[in-house]
């Protein structure tokens, strides 16, 4: 069920710029549940604002009631007389029954139309439909309709006449994790052997970043998501981009043996090569990423060689190792690396 959260957004925007490939994104502002982009975040909202509303109308009458009760029934000087003993009054006691369980009664309403308006059981018409899937601590997106698994970054096409509908399948590798961004919508959970749906809508082009908003480890809140809303132009050359394996370069071919020679292939797919494995991101295009290690860091030249060196001292506790190769090793397999766009 998704989770009607009235937490503002807390997250940090993205540290998001030049990409290795050449490609420029604006830089993410910081998100805020306060800054919807579709009909679910809206619908939330209006209910955050409903219930912010009547807590407050309800803690300003309280105060006041204090204040008046401060105020008129205080002891006065010379007064020592015990005051007078009130033992129950049906009245009030009806009231202070009664008003609450209004007040509950149209919050539930209110509350269950959103969740009813927000669960879809089925995509929405023309609505792009991804695969997500935790990990510990990244996250996965296939786009199984166009035979693309990429990492960290989501991209989404939008067109001038409507918003863009986006029908999430919510899966989970290894814990329980939580895709939220606050921009879109409610959080929905991901659990270990179980399904989970979300409908997500956006009605403007730009660069949005929510998180895990499940305790999942050490790493937790370095699992971070990027969400790339760009015009279906663009997002067409991207997907065009993902389809192709890698390019064969001659000049960084000793890189590419080296690669293939060590246990990433066990973990990592590069298309068009032997390296199959699922457990870690698909590296067929890792440099048209903007950062590495789900948003620890940016994806530059620099910091994809500290990565490989070690990727413990970038983000301690993931679980990708050491491979204990020298610097020069690690430079040759990086300049292998850098092609992949």
């Amino acid at each position: 069920m998704v989770q009607m959260c009235g937490c503002v957004g807390w997250l940090a925007g993205l540290p998001l710029g030049s990409t290795a490939a050449g490609a420029t994104l604006p830089a993410a502002p910081t998100p805020s549940m306060f800054d919807p982009v579709g009909e679910p975040a809206a619908v939330i909202l209006d209910i955050t604002w409903l219930l912010i509303g009547i807590c407050g109308a309800i803690g300003l009458i309280m105060l006041c009631l204090i204040g008046f009760a401060v105020l008129r029934c205080r002891r006065k000087e010379g007064d020592h007389r015990e005051p007078a003993q009130v033992y129950g009054s049906n009245p009030i006691e009806l009231a202070w029954t009664v008003v609450p369980l209004m007040i509950v009664f149209v919050l539930f309403m209110v509350s269950a139309r959103g969740i009813f308006d927000l669960e879809k059981t089925s995509p929405p018409e023309g609505s792009l439909e991804v695969t997500v899937t935790g990990h510990r601590w990244w996250w996965e997106f296939d786009y199984e309709g166009l035979g693309i698994v990429t990492a960290g970054e989501l991209h989404v096409p939008i067109d001038d006449d409507g918003p863009a509908d986006l029908y999430l399948t919510l899966k989970s590798a290894d814990v329980a994790h939580s895709f939220w961004v606050p921009q879109f919508g409610g959080k929905m959970d991901v659990i270990p052997d179980r399904v989970n749906h979300l409908w997500l809508q956006v009605d403007r082009p730009g660069v949005f970043v929510g998180q895990c908003a499940e305790y999942c480890g050490n790493q937790h809140a370095n699992m971070l998501i990027t969400v790339i809303v760009e015009p279906r132009a663009e997002f067409d050359a991207w997907v065009a981009a993902q389809q192709r394996e890698a390019v064969e370069d001659p000049a960084v071919a000793a890189g590419k043996r080296l690669f293939l020679r060590t246990s990433c292939i066990n973990c990592h797919t590069v298309r068009g090569t032997v390296a199959n494995g699922t457990f870690a991101p698909d590296l067929t295009h890792l440099m048209s990423r903007s950062t590495i290690g789900s948003g620890v860091v940016p994806n530059t030249p620099e910091n994809l060689r500290e990565w490989v060196w070690d990727p413990q001292l970038v983000k301690p506790g993931c679980e990708m190792p050491s491979m204990k190769l020298s610097r020069d090793e690690v430079d040759l397999v990086c300049s292998w690396l850098e092609t992949l766009k």
